[in-house]
């Protein structure tokens, strides 16, 4: 028989294998990034403005923003890469798209 305390890993509180959010939201992970091909140009604009939007909510400091829409076979790609300050708006950002 395996003893269940033993399987707790990282920061891991061995009474109830909790795991401290540090572990989870270290901050080496701050951008998010987007890709999607659209029919129309104005799609992939309104798409662009909707994530900028959602970003600017989600950052306390300003959201580094690097996007690109580019014509390609079946429509144009929107392609957006996000980097937040913290780990924690990027996940929040993420969410907040689902």
């Amino acid at each position: 028989m395996t003893d269940s305390l033993n399987k707790c890993k990282a920061n891991d509180t061995p009474a109830c294998c909790c795991v401290d959010v540090g572990t989870i939201i270290d901050n080496e992970d701050c951008t998010a990034e987007y890709e999607h091909v659209f029919t129309i140009e104005s799609e992939a604009q309104a798409k662009l403005a909707s994530l900028t939007q959602a970003a600017k909510a989600v950052a306390t400091e300003p959201c580094e923003i690097n996007s690109s829409i580019d014509k390609v076979e079946g429509g144009f790609k929107l392609t957006a890469k996000f980097t937040f300050c913290c780990g924690a708006e990027c996940l929040i950002f993420q969410l907040k798209l689902r």
